[in-house]
């Protein structure tokens, strides 16, 4: 590996610098983040915490209630984001673990890979999905490993 490969490990360490995990409040993203909090704290990484509202089209099928959908969603979103972030950076300061949170909306694919270019992670780290539509459609794990840019863990 060339010193100038994106998401390539640090010359000198012997684990990833930085991991990505994707929360979103269900049981199997609350074990990614233990688990990525315990990789981190044991590497001395920078752990990066996400958590992606996926946008839905709702608003367009019903112009008229748009906006008092687009303020709801807002509220939702903001406490959502809000909790979760409160509570990672609860646990990752009782570990010592250093912690970003990060909320975003749209695809969560996209913008997992986007956050995962911009703070160059060494690590991806998600759960793994317990809806039975992935199986067919593939799930966001699925999708990461098959982008094939980072390492994945997917934690059951």
């Amino acid at each position: 590996m060339t010193s100038g490969q994106e998401g390539a490990f640090e010359l000198g360490t012997d684990g990833p610098t930085a991991i990505l995990v994707g929360i979103d409040g269900s049981t199997t993203s609350l074990r990614a983040g233990a688990y990525a909090g315990g990789l981190a704290r044991r590497q001395h990484a920078r752990l990066v915490a996400i958590y992606v509202e996926p946008l839905t089209s709702m608003a367009a099928a019903v112009p008229a209630a748009g906006a008092a959908l687009a303020v709801a969603r807002e509220e939702g979103f903001s406490q959502v984001a809000g909790d979760l972030g409160r509570q990672a950076e609860e646990l990752a300061r009782d570990r010592g673990i250093n912690l970003t949170f990060i909320a975003a909306r749209g695809d969560p694919f996209t913008e997992i890979c986007r956050v995962a270019a911009e703070i160059r992670a060494d690590a991806l780290v998600v759960g793994a999905s317990a809806k039975a539509g992935h199986r067919l459609v593939g799930s966001l794990a699925i999708r990461l490993v098959r982008a094939g840019r980072w390492p994945v863990t997917v934690v059951p």
